[in-house]
């Protein structure tokens, strides 16, 4: 029988890359999720001030398998 996974919706920030906000929000999830198996970008956003990115966002799905 196959596995069944779950699928979180996140939110990760970094004031230096879309990279490093997608990084910290597995950071996250892997704080408190077991058996991660992928994410998925869903969107990138930033704040932007004078004509420079201030602060990035990206949104990610994490899946991981639930426990039986």
């Amino acid at each position: 029988m196959g596995a069944t996974a779950k699928v979180i919706k996140l939110v990760g920030n970094s004031s230096e890359s879309w990279e490093d906000a997608a990084q910290n929000a597995l950071d996250d999830a892997d704080e408190t999720l077991e058996n991660i198996s992928g994410i998925e970008i869903d969107s990138q956003t930033a704040d932007v001030e004078d004509g420079q990115i201030q602060h990035y966002r990206t949104t990610v799905h994490v899946s991981f398998e639930l426990q039986r």
